[in-house]
């Protein structure tokens, strides 16, 4: 459902370049050189969060049209400033690799959960246990393999523009070949460096 509301941001914000989230997280990457509401963190943040909420409200039944939206919903946000372009890969690289070990324990956690244990059993059980071990405890007790779960769940949604095709329009009476940008969500790997080989133009390199 998030996914659908940060596409929208994207179509609707043009210097917002690039946006990696999961679960109710979204990170949004903005154009380096941009004069979105002066640079101003404050304006820049409430604008991104309000509309965030809007599309929130708004598509609710279109997700879940027999259950009522029971209280209004609120976000939160903050602004940060990172001097570079590696520093943005670092931050999204680290917010990806929460995502694995987040979603990791969780599947655990409920599997755990409905084979009986209670919950303070089952975060015991966890407690100190390591990635292998996790996998190891999946596979051989519920005959999961994690690497085999949904890629959205392990990999979170990568949303981003992306050149779709060529058109056609008349410049100064005269035809003229023009790109059109699509916004584009993938699961994919982006703390490896061929996604941003692949599409250098969202960090500007």
């Amino acid at each position: 459902m998030a996914v659908i509301f940060t596409e929208a941001v994207l179509e609707e914000f043009q210097d917002i370049t690039f946006s990696y989230g999961v679960s109710d997280e979204y990170s949004f990457v903005l154009k380096k050189e941009t004069l979105f509401y002066q640079r101003r963190a404050s304006d820049i943040v409430s604008v991104i969060v309000s509309f965030f909420t809007s599309m929130y409200v708004m598509k609710w039944k279109e997700f879940f049209p027999y259950k009522d939206l029971k209280y209004p919903p609120s976000f939160d946000g903050r602004a940060i400033c990172y001097p570079s372009s590696n520093i943005i890969r670092d931050y999204l690289a680290w917010r990806q690799v929460d995502c694995h070990i987040n979603n990791q324990y969780n599947t655990c956690f409920w599997m755990l959960v409905m084979s009986g244990k209670s919950k303070s059993e089952a975060q015991g059980y966890l407690k100190g246990t390591q990635t292998q071990e996790k996998n190891e405890l999946l596979i051989q007790k519920f005959g999961i393999d994690y690497n085999l779960l949904p890629i959205m769940f392990r990999q979170g949604s990568s949303v981003f523009r992306v050149e779709a095709e060529k058109t056609m329009a008349f410049e100064n009476g005269s035809p003229a070949e023009k790109l059109r940008n699509k916004v584009m969500v993938s699961h994919c790997n982006i703390i490896e460096h061929s996604f941003w080989k692949e599409h250098p133009s969202i960090l500007d390199e």
